[in-house]
């Protein structure tokens, strides 16, 4: 009979605790994290390790190398990854000084200042709060965690250690979410009533899998695996770490998306991309009250292909009255209009339809039941807000600039945690069937309403 995941996640840790002199290394870092921390000047040149170097992370690194070639002053310090190919790769790539199959020895080096974790979402929540208890700062791709609970100790993490934390939905630094941000502030579109968004994608053999009409996909490499040799060499039960013991399966490492020991498939791969710059736009993040979802493999459902579904549709509502709702399908391209609709109008985010798809402006509408007034205030009934493009290293500019100030960042770990509540409610209500709640005083989900007010 297979063990819990959190029999499992209890087994790992305690594995860890006896690993040896890199975690003793970082256990004395970890026994104070703020005094550990180097403080960087404005002209200290930050040194930043990766853990993940895969499909993501290699994006990521590319993205960092043409920072520092730009004049950014930070370098790659060091690398890791559990595939020996991508572990020497790397490497090369970014000319660190080291590198390791094992995090931990990552966390164990005094002169790393900050991380950046592209791993796959079950790895997230320990190695963030690994990191913060060694006086690091994070960048933590998204989704922020795999589970709520996850979320939550990470966000109470960095405020007892008072780390910089940014997780990795990059389109919440682009100036679009701000000026919208900013029209609901200042009253454009009355009381907030809904907001919508979609994401979808079109492959022939669906997502997360090889797709040659893109160009790209999750490729599986015959030779990789916990018996290969040399560059083919994968430390597997590093890979699992808190969850589920299996034997090795290349689709699960390959193409871990799919299954739901590892993630929540479109929900935390494409609705984070949209419900963290809401809670943005809304003005102040928000806990959903109720979340439901719906949806199913209703064209890539061959066996065994995938546990997660190819179509999904979110539809949460918060407590202070206004409700959000999402759809994704990887099997039709065609977007739905990005909304936000108050009572009093409306605000396109782009025309395009894809929500975090760029733009140049976006516009308010006015509702016709209110167009004198708006008319009498703006002049016209359609008001167009120029949208600055900050390009695409913006989101990682600004962790690096929050580690020198201690600043903020953009999406920090309190809007994060709030944006992984409603997308995680809306994986486990699909999974059970449910209407789900969510308690704020307790932090804990529901089968039954909490009392509001």
């Amino acid at each position: 009979m297979a063990q819990s995941p959190e029999v499992n996640r209890r087994q790992f840790l305690n594995a860890t605790a006896v690993a040896g002199g890199a975690l003793a290394a970082t256990a004395a870092r970890a026994q104070d994290a703020a005094s550990a921390r180097r403080v960087i000047g404005a002209n200290d040149r930050i040194n930043v390790a990766q853990i993940g170097v895969g499909g993501r992370g290699s994006s990521l690194q590319r993205l960092m190398l043409s920072m520092i070639e730009g004049g950014q002053n930070f370098r790659v310090a060091a690398v890791c990854d559990v595939y020996e190919k991508r572990r020497r790769l790397a490497q090369e790539n970014s000319k660190a000084e080291f590198s390791t199959l094992d995090y931990r020895e990552i966390l164990a080096r005094p002169d790393i200042d900050a991380v950046v974790i592209a791993t796959p979402d079950h790895w997230h929540g320990t190695m963030a709060i690994d990191a913060m208890d060694a006086g690091i700062d994070v960048y933590l791709e998204k989704p922020m965690t795999h589970t709520i609970e996850e979320a939550k100790a990470v966000a109470r993490k960095v405020r007892e250690t008072g780390a910089v934390l940014q997780v990795g939905s990059q389109t919440t630094s682009a100036d679009q979410w701000w000026k919208a941000r900013k029209a609901i502030q200042d009253g454009m579109i009355g009381k907030l009533v809904s907001s919508q968004g979609s994401y979808h994608r079109n492959s022939l053999r669906g997502e997360w899998n090889w797709t040659p009409e893109r160009g790209r996909g999750w490729v599986i490499e015959p030779d990789a695996g916990p018996h290969g040799q040399g560059v083919n060499y994968v430390d597997w039960d590093m890979w699992l770490g808190p969850a589920q013991k299996r034997e090795w399966d290349p689709h699960r490492f390959f193409r871990f998306r799919k299954y739901w020991d590892y993630s929540g498939g479109i929900a935390t791969d494409l609705f984070y991309h949209v419900v963290a710059p809401l809670n943005i736009c809304w003005g102040e993040p928000q806990f959903p009250y109720r979340v439901t979802a719906s949806g199913g493999k209703y064209v890539f459902n061959a066996p065994g292909d995938r546990e997660v579904p190819d179509t999904m549709n979110l539809l949460a509502d918060f407590a202070r009255g206004h409700s959000l709702i999402l759809s994704a399908t990887m099997a039709n391209s065609r977007h739905i209009p990005g909304l936000i609709r108050g009572h009093e109008g409306t605000i396109l985010m782009v025309e395009h339809g894809r929500f975090e798809g760029r733009t140049e402006y976006i516009t308010v509408e006015s509702e016709r039941v209110y167009r004198d007034a708006f008319v009498g205030k703006y002049g016209t009934e359609n008001v167009q807000i120029k949208v600055e493009d900050r390009g695409r290293d913006a989101h990682m500019k600004n962790f690096l600039e929050c580690i020198r100030t201690r600043a903020k960042p953009n999406l920090d770990a309190d809007t994060a945690y709030r944006a992984q509540v409603t997308i995680s409610m809306s994986v486990m209500a699909l999974r059970q069937g449910k209407v789900l709640y969510f308690d704020p005083d307790i932090e804990e989900v529901t089968d039954t309403a909490p009392r509001v007010g």
